[in-house]
């Protein structure tokens, strides 16, 4: 659950502020990726746990076609959720508690990755446990790896990396995993040669690289109003097009509308467009 609070400058050390206004929506990255993916008319499953104060969550898959067979639902730990504050600039930053999202069993991804098979797509957030497990599992039966290293901390430096089809970061995870300012992208190819590499440069546009080519993609101009969510967006239309045997310039520029939609509206789940609209 994403608990937006607005407001007119980040807090700061020390500081005690008022918030204008507080909303409560349906969120987290792997939701919002799954529901992006859906409403740009992929077929997708989303697993992972929440706690019996989140069955809005999967409500809301539901609502939105995906399928939710392997979600599970946990009596003893809470849903994990988000505190946002976001500024008069649509600009935000996030804590977040990990909850129910904390307790991925290996037998609940055994059990899950029972349903698919070779070829298929298997997309990861770094919200979940046994992240290491589930990529060596999914690797061992063919499945192609999609990962948004989000939050980006110590523990995604620990993961099979190399097993990863495709990156899809931000510069500030970008950063965080190559230590490089600048040339990010360079960067990424060199210690990852064997995957495709999607960096998001907010109101920039977007960059792919692989060994063999590198395209950019401009953004569309917009307001702003709020960016969560935007990344997430973007990653399910991406992987949607790409599903769908799209070039990556046919895949980046149905994102990049998509994202561009979404930072015009408010939350994180109700900013996703759907693909008519755009």
């Amino acid at each position: 659950m994403d608990h937006v609070y607005q407001v007119n400058h980040f807090v700061m050390p020390g500081e005690t502020i008022s918030s204008g206004s507080l909303q409560h929506f349906c969120g987290g990255k792997g939701l919002n990726q799954s529901i992006a993916l859906a409403r740009a008319g992929a077929c997708v499953s989303h697993a992972g746990a929440i706690g019996q104060d989140g069955l809005i969550l999967k409500e809301q898959l539901e609502k939105d076609g995906a399928d939710v067979t392997c979600l599970q639902i946990r009596e003893e730990v809470g849903t994990g959720h988000a505190i946002i504050q976001v500024d008069e600039n649509g600009q935000n930053c996030i804590i977040l508690y990990g909850g129910a999202n904390q307790s991925i069993t290996r037998e609940q991804v055994d059990d899950t990755l029972s349903y698919f098979e070779k070829g298929d797509i298997i997309l990861l957030q770094n919200e979940i446990n046994e992240l290491a497990y589930i990529m060596e599992q999914a690797g061992k039966k063919g499945l192609r790896i999609f990962l948004n290293p989000s939050p980006c901390d110590e523990k995604i430096k620990n993961l099979p990396l190399e097993l990863v089809d495709t990156f899809l970061l931000n510069e500030v995870e970008g950063e965080q995993i190559t230590g490089k300012k600048e040339a990010i992208l360079d960067a990424l190819k060199e210690i990852f040669p064997q995957a495709h590499i999607v960096l998001t440069l907010g109101s920039k546009g977007a960059l792919y690289a692989d060994q063999n080519q590198q395209v950019f993609r401009p953004a569309e101009k917009v307001k702003t109003v709020d960016t969560t969510a935007a990344g997430d967006t973007f990653t399910g239309y991406y992987i949607a097009a790409v599903s769908e045997g799209k070039t990556v310039e046919e895949a980046l520029a149905l994102a990049t509308r998509a994202a561009a939609v979404a930072v015009t509206r408010q939350g994180a789940v109700p900013s996703i467009p759907y693909r008519q609209e755009l």
